[in-house]
């Protein structure tokens, strides 16, 4: 066998062979495969609520997949992610409270540099800027879980949260909406293609924001 021939059976067999897929691609299939399901609303819902305090793919995925398959719904679908993302963000909001009391008297005691005096200080700038922090978050790539957590250590005013959140999920979900029934397919294509570049600056924003707050409370 020549030396093209053999270049040419390596080259096929690469091309037969499967990717290999990471964790975070196998879950966003997973999350795409409600698309085609007569469950899909309940699952926009349960993901659009739980990615508000931990799940990592944003509801924004399954919303733009119904929408491709039944763009007379995208309006519909962005109400029902910004319902239930909202009250993904109160639950957030409960976790963030409810594991601080707990779990303070252990951070100030046994955390160096972690004093009383800093938290203070980051809880009253935090309750000073909440309103905006979290409208950003809502409606922009950075990690809404974070701050809707961090809303309830900090012992934001849940009324502020919720106006913040319904503003900013709403005008970001019904975005999506608006897009899809303009452009359809190209944008559900471009999230896929580009789904790992968004993740890796997701979590370069997460990182970026420890290290504002840590600097903050120096």
């Amino acid at each position: 066998m020549n030396d093209a021939a053999k270049e040419g059976m390596s080259d096929q067999i690469a091309s037969e062979t499967p990717r290999r897929r990471g964790p975070l691609r196998r879950l966003y299939d997973w999350v795409l495969s409600w698309a085609d399901s007569r469950y899909g609303l309940t699952a926009l819902a349960t993901i659009s609520f739980a990615e508000s305090s931990f799940f990592p793919i944003p509801p924004d995925v399954l919303q733009i997949a119904m929408s491709v398959a039944r763009p007379a719904r995208s309006f519909l679908y962005a109400a029902v992610s910004t319902v239930a993302s909202v009250a993904g963000g109160v639950a957030g909001w409960a976790i963030g409270w409810g594991l601080w009391s707990a779990l303070a008297p252990w951070f100030f005691r046994y955390v160096p540099g972690f004093s009383t005096e800093k938290f203070d200080f980051v809880e009253r700038l935090y309750q000073a800027n909440a309103g905006w922090a979290i409208f950003s978050a809502a409606f922009t790539p950075i990690p809404y879980k974070i701050f809707t957590i961090a809303a309830g250590v900090c012992s934001v005013p849940l009324l502020t949260l919720v106006i913040s959140s319904v503003l900013g999920r709403g005008a970001r979900f019904f975005l999506v909406a608006a897009v899809m029934r303009l452009f359809g397919v190209r944008a559900r294509d471009f999230l896929d293609r580009y789904l790992e570049v968004v993740t890796i600056g997701l979590g370069l924003l997460l990182v970026g924001g420890f290290l504002v707050v840590g600097w903050l409370a120096k």
